[in-house]
C-alpha cells in the first residue's frame, strides 16, 4: 500500500471518528438540528428508529465503525461509502446556510457545508480507490473470459481426438473378434 493511502485514510477518517463519538455520547445536543432531516427520512424508511436521538446515535455509530475501518484499511471502499451515506443527512441537518438570517452565521454555515461537500468528494474517491489492485468486477470478468477460452480449448481438443478415436472404433468393429 502506498504511503499516501497509509497516511490519507486515517486523516480522512479522523473527522468522522470524533464527530461520530460525539453523536453516540451526546445525541441530545445534535437532535434539535437533525429533526428537520430525520423525521422525513424515518417516515419513508421503516427500518430506522423513530426517535431523533436514536437516529443521531445510529448515524454516529456508523461513522465510528466505518471510520475505524477506513483508518485501518479494513474494507476501506465499503467503509468510505458508509461514511458518505451518513455525511449527506449530517450536512443537510447541521449546515443549512440557506436558512440562516445573520450574514456572518450564513457565511460560517456555508463554509461548513462546502467543507462537508469536499469531504464527501474525498470519500467518493476513496470508495473508488482499488489500491492499485484490479477491482472485483475486473477480476471476475477476466476470470470468466479465461474460463471461456479454456472451455474452447478443451472443446477443440476433444473434437481433435474424438475423430481419430471414432475412426479407430469403426475399424475395430469391422475386424474379426
Amino acid at each position: 500500500m502506498s504511503l499516501l493511502r497509509v497516511l490519507g485514510r486515517p486523516m480522512l477518517a479522523s473527522m468522522f471518528l470524533t464527530g461520530g463519538l460525539n453523536s453516540v455520547r451526546d445525541p441530545e445536543s445534535v437532535a434539535p438540528a437533525a429533526e428537520p432531516v430525520v423525521q422525513p427520512v424515518t417516515e419513508r424508511v421503516s427500518a430506522l428508529p423513530d426517535r431523533t436521538e436514536q437516529a443521531v446515535r445510529l448515524n454516529g455509530a456508523v461513522q465510528v465503525v466505518a471510520g475505524l475501518m477506513l483508518a485501518t484499511g479494513r474494507m476501506p471502499r465499503p467503509a468510505a461509502l458508509a461514511i458518505a451515506a451518513t455525511l449527506v443527512p449530517t450536512t443537510l441537518a447541521g449546515h443549512r446556510f440557506w436558512e440562516a438570517e445573520d450574514p456572518s452565521e450564513r457565511a460560517q454555515q456555508r463554509i461548513h457545508f462546502f467543507k462537508n461537500m469536499s469531504m464527501l468528494g474525498g470519500l467518493l474517491i476513496a470508495a473508488d480507490d482499488t489500491g492499485a489492485r484490479p477491482s472485483v468486477l475486473w477480476r471476475g470478468s477476466h476470470a470468466a473470459r479465461d474460463l471461456r477460452r479454456d472451455a474452447g480449448l478443451v472443446r477443440r481438443s476433444v473434437r481433435a481426438t474424438a475423430r481419430p478415436a471414432a475412426a479407430a472404433g469403426r475399424v475395430r468393429a469391422k475386424l474379426p473378434a
